[in-house]
Formats: C-alpha cells, structure tokens, sequence
C-alpha cells in the first residue's frame, strides 16, 4: 500500500489592503469552458474487498491513470472471510488458518500494479476493520466486524483521505451494496458519510481543511448488457469455459438501462482489466471463449468480462453527454476550472448539511 501526498494546499490569504489604498485590479478568472486538465483529476473509489474494484472499475481506473490523473482507491477490509478457490491455498481460510486477510493485501497491490495505480489504501489501515461476511451468518457479529462499524468513526477515516486527495469525483455502491452484502452496504454508508463530513467545516478540522466532492457516482450494470453477456455464455453450450453461468442475481448493481447515467470505455485497457482480476487468485478465475472473456468467482458461474464500465450520477451537476446515448462518457465531465459544476457539487453538500435540499428515491441530493 503507498499514500500518496494530496496536492498542494492553497497559500494563506493576504491581509486585507488598507481602505484608503487604491484597489489591486483583481485577477482574471478562468472560464467557465476551461476543462479541468487531466493533471489535476483527481478520483477516489470505495471499495467493501479486494478484487472487488477490479470487477468493477478496472478498466474506468486504468483509463484514468493512462490519461495522467490521479486515483485513489480505499479498500475497507482485507476480505478474511471469502472462500478460495485454489486447493492450495484452501488452508488461507477464516476457518482454518484464517490467513487469508494478509495473502490478499498481496493480491490488490498484484492488481493495482496492472492497473497503474499507486494510491491503494485500506481504511483506517490494514486490518482495521475485518471482513463481515454474506448477510446472516456469525461473522457479522465478530469484534471489528464492518457491519459493526461506527459510522462516523469509519467515516471520520475516510474524512482523513478525502481532505487529503480533494477528490472530484468519488465512485462506490448503491444503498443495498449492488447485492446485499454486509460490507458493501456499510461501504456505500461510510462514502456517502464521509463525503457528507469532509465538507464540513465543524467536522473535526484537524484532519484538513473542509473539501466538497463535486460529483458522486454509483456503480452498476444495465441489465440489457448483462443478458447479452450471459447469452453469448450460454450459447457457447460445452465450450463455456465455466459449469454454470450467473444470473442476474449473482451480479452486483443491475439496474435498467434508463438508470444508467454514465459510461466510461475502458476497452484499450481490457488486458490490464483482466491481469489485475488474474492477480485476486484466490477469488477469481478469468477465461474466455471466441465471445470475449468470462470470469467467474467461487461458485463457478460464468459472468461476462467487460472493460465498457456504467455509473449512475447520483450528486453533483452532469457534464456534456452524447446525444446518441444521453450518457456522460467521462466521469469528470463538466468538470472546470472555476466552472459550474464545481460550484454545483458544493452547493448540494451546503443544502444537505442544512436541511434545504431535496433527496430522490436513490439518494441523489438536489439543491
């Protein structure tokens, strides 16, 4: 894992000029049309596990990071409770040498490195918070379980990143996980928290100067994508690399194709894609057919590998679109110096904190 420093933080302001002094000519404001250069994109993910941000941003991390911004990625426990598919290494788990949390910070920063990325950390530091496991089941209730977390305290962790990186964009999960998982719902608690509490002035200052996101995405899948995908899997009949092929069930996030806000082609980054979820062996299998890859994850159901990635703009103001989709296809779209949407997404941060804004059904905060 390597933290990164965040950007430079802005100079103190002058002292005021003396009132019978003549005024200095302000400086030129930069446009509103001025897009914000890569250089200074700045992205953060929040992710519930290992692997679970190369399945589903690989491609849209990677794209980034080639185009010279900066990702950040938060993994908020080490997995310890997953299964392992490897025979080999079948001992790693939780109820045998329980083990498998250390062998996966291995296998993220396996993965990291394929993708590019160099600021990977896990919150509040490794180990911190331990892997809660599927919904239901003992380890829910373990000390130091995620599910158990305060929330302003796990919040408060990624408060401390946050005012570090001053992110623009932050990507997660939808309020149910993408699939009902512990961790992953406690996931998207804890950014949209900790989103809420970074820009917020009162919210402990010593962790850095109050910074608003100015845009907020959930991941997810359009359902027409996914029945494609499977389709191609099916078809392939015995030469389907895998038993059995997902259903819609088994994959986090499907929502209707009109839910669909963003998209971000990661397709020159397939291969880097693939590498990194190659690097989590323990919980994934990559494989493909003449259809196109396919992976699949502990219960052996084939699902479709894709390096075309989907968001849904749930805070924050949408940027230029294409007219033939009405999608964004670039998470930092609208993003300016000095422009618009900048100021928008603070301003959805204000009316929130102050109780003037309204909240759709999904959560999306409108000034």
């Amino acid at each position: 894992m390597t933290d990164l420093p965040g950007p430079p933080r802005a100079s103190a302001a002058a002292p005021p000029a003396s009132p019978s002094a003549p005024a200095a000519p302000p400086a030129p404001a930069a446009p509103a049309s001025a897009a914000l250069p890569a250089s200074a994109r700045r992205l953060l993910l929040v992710h519930a596990h290992p692997d679970d941000e190369s399945i589903g941003n690989g491609a849209t991390m990677a794209r980034y990071i080639a185009e010279g911004a900066h990702v950040t990625l938060v993994t908020c426990t080490l997995g310890e409770e997953g299964e392992v598919i490897p025979a080999e290494l079948a001992h790693l788990t939780a109820d045998r040498d329980d083990t498998l949390g250390p062998h996966r910070i291995g296998e993220l920063a396996a993965a990291m490195r394929e993708l590019g990325v160099t600021d990977h950390r896990f919150l509040g530091g490794p180990g911190r918070w331990r892997d809660s496991g599927m919904m239901g089941v003992p380890s829910n209730d373990r000390p130091g379980a995620f599910w158990r977390a305060d929330l302003d305290e796990a919040a408060g962790a990624l408060v401390a990143v946050i005012r570090e990186v001053r992110p623009q964009v932050l990507v997660t999960y939808d309020p149910n996980g993408g699939y009902g998982h512990p961790d992953h719902i406690q996931a998207h608690r804890v950014a949209m928290r900790g989103a809420e509490l970074a820009a917020d002035p009162a919210f402990r200052p010593e962790l850095g100067a109050a910074h608003a996101i100015a845009k907020v995405y959930w991941n997810c899948v359009p359902r027409p994508v996914l029945e494609r995908g499977l389709a191609a899997l099916r078809a392939a009949g015995a030469d389907a690399p895998f038993p059995g092929v997902a259903g819609e069930g088994d994959v986090p996030g499907v929502v209707d194709d009109s839910e669909v806000t963003a998209v971000v082609d990661g397709s020159a980054f397939a291969e880097r894609k693939a590498a990194a979820m190659r690097a989590h062996a323990t919980q994934i299998t990559v494989a493909g057919t003449a259809d196109g890859p396919f992976f699949a994850l502990s219960n052996n159901l084939g699902q479709p590998l894709t390096a075309v990635e989907y968001y849904r703009l749930v805070r924050g103001e949408p940027g230029p679109r294409d007219p033939a989709t009405g999608r964004e296809t670039d998470l930092f779209a609208g993003l300016a110096v000095n422009g618009r949407t900048d100021e928008g997404g603070e301003a959805a941060q204000n009316a929130e904190k102050s109780g003037n804004a309204e909240k759709t059904e999904n959560g999306e905060v409108r000034a």
